[in-house]
């Protein structure tokens, strides 16, 4: 399917902006003025539709290179066209202004269909600022909750550093005390024996 519009839009789109050549531009006259506004509004909203397709199916750099290619081609088929056929466009003097105003059909339509391109374009940009301002509200909401997790961690290894100090210098000092005692010990013990020695030698 999706094969099918990729090549039957830009073909729909051309035959809708070369038909144009066949319709009548006189949309606000007394005769038949509703009909022809009508089928120019048909013809208008079908050639927005084939650029809103063509934007889905080969994307914005190459269906924008696809729709004007479709614009200048069918411009100069009018050309040619109105210039040799010009007893059935009713134009008895090819002049410039005639070819003109039989090329400004096709550049209208052609317009539309790059309208029916931008708009998508415009909608999914819209569509992205949004999640994009979502993005940044979140980030902004979860700033102030990250930084105050970040404080009460540091407080908290603060706290647990600080025990962990007090309990390593309680330590210490127990070891120290236990260091001096043996000391002591130690020192009572060689006088202990020191004496016992002096009196083992006076008894000899």
């Amino acid at each position: 399917m999706k094969k099918v519009l990729l090549h039957a839009t830009p073909v729909l789109l051309a035959i809708l902006i070369f038909s144009s050549n066949f319709l009548s531009t006189n949309l606000f006259g007394f005769d038949n003025e509703f009909q022809n506004f009508s089928i120019w509004f048909v013809l208008s909203f079908f050639c927005f539709a084939c650029g809103w397709l063509i934007d889905k199916t080969l994307g914005w750099i190459y269906g924008g290179k696809i729709v004007f290619a479709i614009s200048v081609s069918t411009v100069f088929l009018t050309v040619m066209l109105v210039f040799f056929f010009r007893d059935y466009f009713h134009v008895n003097d090819p002049s410039t202004e005639n070819l003109i105003l039989y090329s400004l059909r096709n550049i209208y339509l052609g317009a539309i269909g790059y309208f029916g391109m931008v708009v998508p374009e415009l909608i999914a940009s819209q569509r992205e600022n949004e999640k994009l301002n979502l993005k940044i509200e979140f980030v902004q909401e979860t700033i102030p909750n990250a930084k105050k997790e970040a404080e009460n961690t540091i407080n908290e290894s603060k706290i647990k550093s600080e025990k962990i100090l007090q309990q390593a210098e309680v330590k210490l000092e127990e070891i120290n005390i236990a260091k001096r005692k043996i000391e002591d010990e130690l020192s009572q013990l060689i006088i202990t024996e020191r004496e016992l020695l002096k009196q083992f030698e006076n008894k000899e």
